[in-house]
């Protein structure tokens, strides 16, 4: 415990490297939440963004981000006249982007991040997973599926029609507000989370009740699916969505250098 108090003061003293150089505004009351509770640290964290990515002969995917370069990057909804803007500038092949949410957590302990895991999952970021490392570093990625990535030049020629433009930026705008109501939701249900376990002590007789009754819960909705159990009387079955399932959630993979 206190070699992993030692390291978090370390890190939270470090020169904040990023491109932009600071806290998101959006998610800074997650972090410093997070931060203020002993077992946990952020490493890395992004507010959800638009992006306009320039590479060379790279298409679509394909793009390092190292090698690429940036026409546009904002953090809040912005409007095609922007986007047609910055693609004056394209040479090479570019792609728009709109990447969501995601945050990574250092945490002392399993139950910790299985914390974390759980709330994650419940405020609607379904792609998130615990990873532990080779030296048994815990760290816990919240992380969404809902992404936009569209290919719009190909060598500097602009490949699709401003209209289509024009929609790409009203669908990735509506990811943007729906990216933000997860992240207010994810703050407020790690509250009371937090709240609910007594401050997260990392000690064997911490209550993880709540934690293990998440996953009780939907074991159980996984069981009554395949056992095929007659309709509610709503009539419907309740199906589970991709990422429900908590045993393909929760990837733990020893091995792994974080």
């Amino acid at each position: 415990m206190a070699a992993f108090g030692r390291w978090k003061a370390q890190r939270l003293a470090r020169q904040d490297c990023s491109r932009r150089g600071a806290l998101d505004e959006r998610v800074a009351g997650v972090v410093r939440l997070l931060n203020g509770r002993a077992p946990f640290c952020t490493t890395s964290s992004c507010s959800g963004r638009l992006v306009l990515a320039e590479g060379g002969a790279a298409l679509s995917a394909g793009i390092p981000k190292r090698r690429c370069r940036w026409l546009l990057v904002a953090h809040e909804p912005c409007g095609c006249a922007d986007v047609m803007a910055a693609l004056e500038n394209a040479t090479g092949n570019v792609v728009f982007k709109f990447e969501p949410f995601v945050l990574h957590v250092l945490c002392q302990e399993l139950q910790d991040a299985q914390l974390l895991h759980s709330v994650a999952i419940e405020s609607g970021f379904k792609n998130s997973g615990i990873t532990v490392g080779r030296g048994g570093k815990i760290m816990m990625a919240v992380r969404s599926a809902h992404c936009l990535e569209v290919p719009l030049t190909h060598m500097g020629k602009l490949m699709v029609s401003e209209e289509y433009i024009e929609f790409l930026v009203h669908v990735a705008n509506q990811k943007m507000e729906e990216n933000a109501t997860r992240i207010d939701r994810f703050y407020k249900h790690l509250e009371a989370a937090l709240e609910a376990a007594g401050g997260v002590s990392s000690s064997p007789s911490t209550d993880t009740g709540q934690v293990h009754a998440v996953y009780v819960r939907r074991r159980k909705r996984k069981t009554a699916r395949e056992q095929d159990v007659l309709p509610s009387p709503e009539g419907h079955n309740e199906e589970l969505e991709p990422g429900d399932d908590p045993e393909g959630s929760l990837d733990i993979f020893a091995g792994i250098t974080l």
